[in-house]
């Protein structure tokens, strides 16, 4: 059986997943590795409350995509423009990370202005390229294509983070110097590498005739209960993402004021780990295709609960290191299985406004994911351990929710 939809050819699915290759550059530059460390310790002095707006600034980005997220999909399908809106939220997100530069010790206004603006941008694109995945890939599929495109994202986010360790060893200066050139390292790399999904990537869409695309809402709102699985799978990514993106978004600020490493030490570590994540993503899009969908994520969610334990009673860089690397395989998984998901649950002819309401869980998610964990150290300072914690109760919630949903049932909903 091929993997791909009929009429697609492989180097097409390359170039989708070159997307995925380009923005992870930022996810794990920008995001993960090394700005927000270097915001926390540099731009803020170290002051008690810098991990708090650190996840402040992330909240209300991934907020400005809760509320327009599922509005851009629905234009998006009426006007058969996904390709052209993704290519408006690449250059903004590539803008603003490149102003990133600018923002040294004491410019904390200007850092979170500047994180707000190109992660709106990026999460934006995020929704948009994953809306192409039920159009490229087999039904029976989804989890090995969505595999394929995620494990590549975690190399290109190897690739970019390996360029900025290689600059920041080589400038001779200290690291908290080296970043703001890290940040046009980063933009530049982003542009770069999307250039194929530009040149190569199908707009198979076809403009539809509609109303407004807040009408177009309404009426998935009025029929939600037609797709009771998929609203139930939604739910279940609101709290386990929330889990995910805290750890995404504090794993350099956790290794760097709970462990105690160094910045070199950090970026070495995530590295490896996303090599780690890049593994999980491809090998367990097969699996889930073999297992199912449920199966697959409940077996992530598990991962992710054992990741916290030992994360949380880490006293060694040696059992961090353990932690960190399940921590990957688990991320690469459970990111790749959710968004296939989605694409068998989803309706093909509203597959950009259904991805728009993936984005909107997502994103929720994203908001108070990481404001529990910057609460937690801002209540209790310097409390990181009881921070990621606080962080496992999603995954438990998330395992808890999954039962509820059989995808099958779901799936024909989507066709009917």
């Amino acid at each position: 059986m091929s993997a791909l939809a009929a009429e697609v050819k492989f180097r097409e699915v390359w170039a989708w997943s070159m997307y995925d290759f380009a923005n992870s550059a930022y996810t794990t530059v920008v995001i993960t590795a090394v700005f927000g460390a270097y915001f926390v310790s540099v731009v803020a002095g170290n002051a008690p409350w810098a991990t708090f707006a650190w996840t402040a600034a992330l909240s209300v980005s991934y907020a400005a995509i809760l509320v327009t997220g599922p509005l851009v999909g629905a234009w998006a399908d009426a006007h058969a423009a996904k390709k052209t809106l993704l290519a408006l939220s690449t250059v903004g997100c590539v803008f603003f990370t490149a102003l990133l530069y600018y923002a040294g010790p004491g410019a904390v206004a200007l850092s979170l202005a500047l994180i707000v603006l190109s992660n709106y941008f990026f999460g934006t694109g995020e929704n948009l390229i994953a809306a192409f995945l039920p159009e490229l890939a087999d039904s029976r599929a989804l989890g090995r294509v969505s595999g394929w495109g995620w494990s590549f994202g975690y190399l290109g986010g190897l690739v970019a983070l390996g360029i900025c360790l290689a600059y920041i060893l080589s400038s001779g200066r200290p690291a908290g110097e080296s970043v703001p050139v890290t940040m046009l390292i980063t933009a530049a790399f982003f542009v770069l590498a999307a250039a194929p999904t530009f040149l190569f990537l199908r707009e198979r869409a076809v403009p539809q005739r509609m109303a407004s695309p807040w009408k177009r809402l309404l009426e998935t709102a009025r029929n939600a209960a037609a797709y009771r699985d998929l609203r139930r799978f939604l739910f279940c990514i609101l709290f386990y993402q929330a889990g995910i993106t805290a750890v995404i978004s504090l794993a350099a600020i956790y290794a760097e004021q709970a462990m105690k490493f160094t910045t070199q030490q950090t970026i070495t570590l995530i590295l490896v780990v996303n090599i780690t994540a890049a593994l999980g993503a491809f090998g367990f899009g097969y699996l889930q295709d073999a297992i199912g969908h449920v199966r697959a994520v409940a077996l992530t969610l598990v991962g992710w609960i054992v990741m916290v334990v030992l994360a949380g009673f880490s006293e060694t860089a040696a059992s961090f290191w353990v932690a960190a690397n399940l921590a990957g395989l688990c991320m690469g998984s459970s990111q790749a299985a959710g968004r296939a998901i989605v694409g068998y649950l989803a309706p093909p002819a509203r597959l950009a406004e259904f991805f728009g309401l993936w984005g909107l869980a997502v994103k929720a998610a994203s908001i108070f994911g990481p404001i529990t964990y910057g609460a937690v150290t801002w209540a209790i300072p310097g409390n990181h351990r009881l921070g990621i914690f606080v962080t496992g109760i999603y995954f438990v919630a998330g395992l808890l929710l999954l039962r509820t949903i059989d995808v099958e049932r779901g799936r024909r909903a989507a066709l009917a």
